[in-house]
C-alpha cells in the first residue's frame, strides 16, 4: 500500500471525521479556531486509489525568535496505528512537517494500552503496598499497542523522561471512562458505587436540577470555574477561550459543546461542559461553587450527563484524565477517587511522542520547557 499526504481542505477533513464511529475532539478542524494562538494545517493521506484514509489537525507554534516551529498534534493523527506498514504513514508527515518549518514533532496516538476496571482499582487503592496504577494487573492488556510503541521507538520517536506518571505529557495519558455501549442506563446506574447512588438520590431530594445553558450563560459558567481555580490551585482560562470554544466548535458542529448547571433554589452550584464526537462523549471542563457541598450537585449533573450521552448513543462517557497515584496523601488522589465511584474503567493511553527533526533546538526547547 503506497500512501501520499498533502494539505486538505476542512471540509474534507470534517467530512472524513464524520464518517468515523469516533475521534479525540482536539483533531476536528474547528479545534484550530480554539487554539487560535497557533498556526494550523489540515493534513490527508491517500491511498493509491486516491482515497482519504487518514487526517491530521497540525497545530504550529513558532519559537520565540526564530522562523522555526513545533509541529503539535494533539491525540492524533486519525490513521490506523495497528497497519503492518506504519512507517508509510509516518516518514511522508515528518517529510511534510520538515519542509513546514518544524524543528520538532510532538503527537499523542489515540492508542490504548491498558484498562483497569472499578473493581481492580479498588484492590488497588486498599493495598498499602501499592502506590500507583500501573503497579496494579490490568483487567485487559492491548498487546498491540505495545508493538505500536516499539516501532515508534524503532523509528526514532522518543518519550520523555517521565515515562508517563500522568500530567508529564501535554494531554493526560491516564483517563477514566465510563462503557455505555451494550448496556442499559440500569446497568450504568448499578454499576455506580453505593456513595454515588445515595449522593444521585441526596440531590433528587433537595431539589438540584440539571439544566443545560447556551452561550449567553458562560459568564456564570466562568464565576463557578474561577472559584474553583481559586480552591484547587490552578490557573484559569479566560472566559474569552471558552467563548471561543463555544463559537468554534458550535459552528461546525451544532451537538459539538454543550454546557450543564446544577440548580438549587435558583442558584448555579455547579457546572460543566460536555464535548461530543460521533460515539465519543467527553466531561471536558467541571466547576462548583464552595458551598451547596451538601446538596451534591456534582453527582446529579454527571448522571444528567451520563443519561444524554446515553440518548446520543454514544459508546463511551469520558471523564478525561486522572493521575495514575493511589496514594491517599497524593493531592490528585480525590480525582480517581470521585471517578471510580462510577463503576467505570481507567484506560492508559501510549502517551506522547516526539521526534526531533533538529537536534539542537528541539534540546533547547525542553530546556525552555523544563524552566518554565
Amino acid at each position: 500500500m503506497s500512501l501520499t499526504l498533502r494539505t486538505i481542505s476542512r471540509e474534507q477533513h470534517l467530512a472524513y471525521i464524520q464518517s468515523l464511529p469516533a475521534a479525540s475532539h482536539m483533531q476536528v478542524p474547528a479545534w484550530a479556531d480554539v487554539k487560535a494562538e497557533w498556526r494550523s494545517e489540515n493534513l490527508g493521506w491517500f491511498d493509491k486509489s486516491g482515497e482519504l484514509v487518514g487526517v491530521g489537525l497540525v497545530l504550529y507554534r513558532q519559537l520565540p525568535k526564530i522562523k522555526r516551529y513545533l509541529a503539535y498534534l494533539p491525540e492524533g493523527p486519525v490513521i490506523n496505528w495497528y497497519a503492518p506498514n506504519l512507517e508509510e504513514w509516518l516518514q511522508p508527515m515528518l517529510a511534510h512537517l520538515k519542509q513546514q518549518g518544524a524543528f520538532s514533532v510532538k503527537m499523542g496516538p489515540p492508542v490504548v494500552i491498558r484498562r483497569w476496571d472499578a473493581g481492580a482499582i479498588k484492590n488497588g487503592i486498599s493495598d498499602p503496598d501499592v502506590k500507583r496504577l500501573r503497579d496494579v494487573e490490568a483487567t485487559f492488556i492491548e498487546p498491540r499497542a505495545f508493538e505500536v510503541a516499539d516501532r515508534l521507538r524503532r523509528m526514532g520517536w522518543q518519550q520523555g523522561e517521565d515515562g508517563g506518571a500522568g500530567f508529564g505529557d501535554v494531554q493526560p495519558r491516564y483517563v477514566f471512562q465510563v462503557p455505555l455501549e451494550g448496556r442499559s442506563l440500569e446497568d450504568v446506574h448499578k454499576g455506580f458505587n453505593q456513595l454515588w447512588r445515595r449522593n444521585i438520590k441526596k440531590a433528587e431530594k433537595a431539589g438540584v436540577e440539571v439544566v443545560q445553558g447556551g452561550y449567553d450563560q458562560l459568564p456564570i459558567w466562568q464565576q463557578l470555574y474561577e472559584i474553583t481555580a481559586e480552591r484547587d490551585h490552578f490557573r484559569p482560562r479566560p472566559l474569552s477561550y471558552f467563548q471561543r470554544m463555544w463559537t468554534a466548535l458550535n459552528t461546525e458542529d451544532p451537538n459539538r459543546m454543550r454546557l450543564y448547571f446544577a440548580m438549587h433554589e435558583g442558584e448555579a452550584v455547579a457546572a460543566a461542559t460536555m464535548l461530543i464526537v460521533g460515539g465519543h462523549v467527553w466531561y471536558s471542563y467541571g466547576a462548583s461553587a464552595n458551598h451547596k457541598r451538601e446538596v451534591r450537585p456534582s453527582n446529579a449533573m454527571q448522571w444528567r450527563m451520563l443519561r444524554d450521552a446515553y440518548a446520543l448513543g454514544a459508546s463511551v462517557y469520558d471523564l478525561r484524565g486522572i493521575s495514575d497515584s493511589l496514594d491517599e496523601n497524593d493531592h490528585l488522589f480525590g480525582l480517581i477517587q470521585f471517578k471510580v465511584g462510577t463503576g467505570g474503567q481507567a484506560a492508559e493511553y501510549l502517551g506522547e511522542w516526539d521526534f526531533p527533526l533538529n537536534k539542537l533546538l528541539h534540546k533547547a526547547l525542553d530546556i525552555y520547557m523544563s524552566r518554565r
